[in-house]
C-alpha cells in the first residue's frame, strides 16, 4: 500500500471518529493526518511526513485548547439563578446539604453561606451542579 493511502485512511478514521465525540481533537490529529499524506504523495520521506503530521497536529491542538478556553467564561448562565426557593429541612449541616422546595418540587441542595436555617427561609438559587441546586440566603449579583 502507498503511504499516502495509509495515511488518508487513518484520517479519515480520526474524523469519523471525531464526529461521536465532538471535542476538535481528532479533527485535528485528522487533518495532520492529511497533510502528511500530501507530504508522502510529493515524495517526502516517512521523517518528514512525522513531522508535517506533528506539526499541524500539534498547531490544531493548541488552537482548539485556545478556542476553549476562552469560549468556557462566555457559557450562558444558569436560567434559575437568583430564584427563591423555600428551604425545607437540613440533610446533612456540617456539610451544608439540604432539602429546598423550588418550583413546586423538593430538591436537593447545598447551602453556601453556613448560617442555621429554619424550615420555611428563603434561600436564593445561585448555580445548579446536576440535580443539586446550589443556594445561598442572599441572591446572586
Amino acid at each position: 500500500m502507498e503511504p499516502y493511502l495509509a495515511w488518508l485512511i487513518l484520517g479519515f478514521t480520526l474524523v469519523i471518529i471525531e464526529m461521536t465525540t465532538g471535542t476538535f481533537y481528532l479533527l485535528v490529529l485528522g487533518v495532520g493526518c492529511f497533510g502528511a499524506a500530501g507530504a508522502a504523495y510529493l515524495g517526502q520521506g516517512f521523517p518528514v511526513q512525522i513531522l508535517i503530521a506533528a506539526v499541524v497536529s500539534g498547531a490544531g491542538a493548541y488552537l482548539v485548547h485556545v478556542y476553549r478556553s476562552l469560549d468556557a467564561p462566555m457559557k450562558m448562565k444558569s436560567l434559575d439563578a437568583g430564584m427563591p426557593a423555600r428551604f425545607e429541612t437540613w440533610t446533612d449541616q456540617p456539610s451544608g446539604r439540604a432539602r429546598v422546595r423550588y418550583r413546586d418540587a423538593t430538591w436537593d441542595a447545598r447551602v453556601e453561606d453556613r448560617v442555621d436555617l429554619q424550615p420555611g427561609a428563603t434561600v436564593y438559587v445561585r448555580s445548579s451542579d446536576g440535580n443539586t441546586l446550589l443556594v445561598g440566603v442572599q441572591p446572586p449579583d
